[in-house]
C-alpha cells in the first residue's frame, strides 16, 4: 500500500509533528509542497493533503497543491492543526475532491501550538500541543484510513 501526503509546515512544525507520528503506522511518504515542485501522486493507492489553518483555511500551497497534481477517483484524506478553531478548514480540498470524484476518506485535526499575529501578544494558544494524546489519535485515525483502503 503506498501512501502520500502533501503538506505544509510552517511556524511551529505542528502539522509535520503529527505526520512524523502517522509514519510510525506505515511508510507514507511525505511531500513538502515548499520543496516539491511536482509530483506523480496518480502512483499512490491514497492521498493525504496537510496543513495548519490559516484564517481559517487549508493553506492556500497545498490547495493549489492539490488542484495541480491530484488525480481522478484517487481516495484521500485529509489532516490539519489549528490553534483556535478549525474553521471551514476543509471545504477548497472537500470540493476538489468531489470535482475529481475522489471518495474522502477522513478528517483529521487537532490543536497546535500557535503564535501568529495577536496571539503572540498572549504568549500564543494551545500551548503544548500537539501533545502524545493528539499524536495517539492521529495514528488511530491513519489506521482507519488503511482500514478502508
Amino acid at each position: 500500500m503506498k501512501l502520500a501526503v502533501c503538506y505544509h509546515s510552517h511556524h511551529h512544525g505542528n502539522t509535520r509533528k503529527v505526520l512524523d507520528a502517522m509514519a510510525l503506522e506505515c511508510d507514507l511518504e511525505l511531500l513538502d509542497v515548499a520543496a516539491c515542485q511536482s509530483a506523480q501522486l496518480k502512483d499512490y493507492d491514497c492521498i493525504g493533503f496537510a496543513s495548519g489553518i490559516y484564517a481559517f483555511e487549508i493553506h492556500k500551497s497545498v490547495v493549489d497543491f492539490a488542484r495541480e497534481f491530484l488525480p481522478a477517483r484517487k481516495p484521500v484524506f485529509f489532516v490539519c492543526t489549528y490553534g483556535l478553531s478549525r474553521g471551514t478548514g476543509f471545504k477548497a480540498l472537500t470540493d476538489l475532491a468531489k470535482l475529481r470524484h475522489c471518495p474522502v476518506l477522513g478528517e483529521f485535526g487537532c490543536k497546535g501550538y500557535d503564535t501568529f499575529g495577536p496571539f503572540k501578544l498572549m504568549g500564543g494558544l494551545a500551548k503544548g500541543h500537539p501533545d502524545e494524546q493528539d499524536f495517539q489519535q492521529a495514528r488511530k485515525f491513519l489506521r482507519n484510513i488503511l482500514n478502508q483502503l
